[in-house]
């Protein structure tokens, strides 16, 4: 059920194409906080416990772990598994649980796959059979056992990321969906680690108003840490168990989103590069799918002054399919805010960036059909101004884009009802490509839209045919007055210069006289 609900969420997406309807499936954060049966079956998350071998008992030696020492640069000459749960009496399988747990604790180095061999799949085991253990609790887990989670957690999952040396084309606004995503070679152990902190977080045998002291907002931090990796795996685990989190641990909520928001402002207004952007708009969408109406000042300040500005980055291309849900869950919950988004991606449009145009275009389309009639009236006159810069762009796709909008129902009538404020504004627009544009296919489109505009209203079409041609027959004679102006001033240039080259002749003759 994870997997299917996870599906539906909009991924990173390396088109800058129309994504119109692909977001009407997000999930709503009020499930997320939900006992999840499906978790007990192995099919949470990207890892099915069924699908590894499970140690066997007989393979299973004695507990020898007093000389461990939790670093892999060491030789770990006690390392070594401990019996099976069915092995051992239902009363000492909650001490069993630990010691797992404080032998899962040593790190290994997975940088050189030759080393620890033994030791590192004894863990891996190990791990394994914690996955079960959690998945089959009949039992809340108690104040021991919470702290010893954490620990273990903690210890395989909290590190310092060091990205490796990669050419810096995020800057440029080129999509990195085409390289081959950098995996850190520890993955084997950290998915089921991973696998093990989602089981816990999800079983209802965690006791939320228990577990807040040892998942506190220490422990969240360093996992909002963690979205920066270069591993996408390691991604959307994090990003599963921050639902779950969110969900669960409802203390935590203010705090998680107040975190997130410093993770973006940090990210829109410093360094324009984190990896995990697109991961952490995936949970606010469905948070924002979630509030409640009428919406709490605080989300709309959430929409100023992080989500818009979101769009001023170079590297828009990798996480704007998210953006754009999460900018248009605000309209559907609250149409008079179709203003306010607007306006914003009026202030942030791209001037030089043709795709960037067109990723604005797709989620303005989207923005428009969830817009209502006063909302549109507020913005119309600037907004139109923009539109009529885009139909005359020499780039095909971006005036292209903008001429499709007529072929929304919606935004269609929205335009027909205000006909006599939009036409004069994009009619010289629509002329100029009607008489000159380079593309056929923009050509045929304008040629349609103008005879929208002459069949509906032809008296008003004419009147703007009238002016155009007037303004056009002005700036004409501006033009040629302006060149006219510019040949007298050459003109006088010429003499001016003729002139000073004769004064310097005369002088010149005059010195050379009176030297002789």
């Amino acid at each position: 059920m994870l997997k299917q609900i996870l599906s539906k969420l909009p991924r990173k997406s390396s088109k800058s194409g129309d994504h119109r309807g692909n977001h009407s499936s997000y999930s709503s954060v009020s499930g997320v906080g939900s006992r999840s049966s499906d978790l007990g079956t192995g099919k949470s998350g990207n890892l099915s416990v069924s699908s590894f071998a499970v140690p066997n008992s007989t393979t299973d030696a004695g507990w020898k772990g007093a000389n461990l020492k939790p670093n892999g640069n060491h030789v770990l000459s006690s390392y070594e598994a401990l019996p099976a749960f069915k092995d051992v009496p239902a009363s000492e399988r909650q001490n069993l649980f630990i010691k797992k747990l404080n032998l899962c604790c040593v790190v290994f180095d997975f940088t050189d796959p030759t080393k620890n061999l033994k030791e590192k799949e004894i863990k891996r085991q190990t791990l394994l059979e914690l996955v079960e253990y959690v998945t089959s609790a009949n039992g809340k887990f108690s104040d021991a056992v919470l702290q010893e989670i954490v620990k273990m957690v903690s210890a395989n999952l909290f590190r310092s990321l060091n990205p490796q040396p990669r050419e810096n084309k995020v800057i440029e606004g080129l999509d990195l969906e085409e390289e081959e995503p950098l995996m850190d070679p520890a993955w084997p152990h950290l998915q089921i680690v991973y696998e093990f902190l989602l089981r816990f977080i999800a079983s209802p045998e965690t006791d939320a108003k228990l577990a807040k002291r040892y998942v506190d907002q220490s422990f969240i931090m360093k996992l909002l840490d963690l979205f920066d990796s270069e591993d996408p795996r390691e991604r959307e685990y994090l990003k599963t168990i921050l639902h779950r989190i969110y969900g669960k641990f409802m203390v935590h909520r203010p705090f998680i989103r107040k975190a997130i928001n410093n993770i973006f402002f940090r990210f829109i207004f410093e360094t324009e590069k984190h990896n995990g952007i697109a991961e952490f708009l995936e949970i606010l969408g469905s948070i924002i799918n979630g509030f409640a109406l009428p919406l709490k000042e605080e989300h709309k300040v959430f929409l100023v002054r992080v989500l818009i500005p979101l769009h001023k980055p170079k590297c828009l291309a990798m996480y704007h399919q998210q953006l754009s849900y999460c900018i248009t869950q605000f309209v559907e919950k609250d149409c008079k805010l179709a203003d306010t988004v607007i306006r914003g991606l009026l202030k942030y449009w791209p001037i030089t960036n043709s795709s960037k145009e067109v990723m604005f275009l797709n989620e303005l389309e989207e923005v428009l059909e969830a817009t209502q009639m006063p909302e549109f009236q507020r913005c119309m006159v600037p907004l139109f101004h923009q539109i009529a810069r885009c139909l005359n762009s020499l780039h095909f796709q971006v005036a292209e884009r903008a001429l499709f909008l007529w072929n929304n129902d919606h935004i269609e009538n929205l335009i027909i009802q205000n006909r006599k404020v939009i036409l004069p504004i994009i009619f010289p627009a629509l002329e100029k490509n009607a008489r000159n544009h380079w593309n056929q296919a923009v050509h045929s489109l304008t040629l349609n839209v103008r005879k929208i505009f002459n069949d509906l209203d032809p008296e008003l079409f004419k009147e703007c045919l009238l002016k155009f041609q007037e303004d056009e027959s002005k700036d004409d004679e501006t033009k040629a007055k302006r060149e006219d102006t510019w040949k007298r001033l050459e003109e006088l240039a010429e003499k001016k210069d003729f002139s000073s080259e004769n004064t310097i002749e005369s002088r010149k003759s005059i010195g050379n006289g009176s030297s002789g």
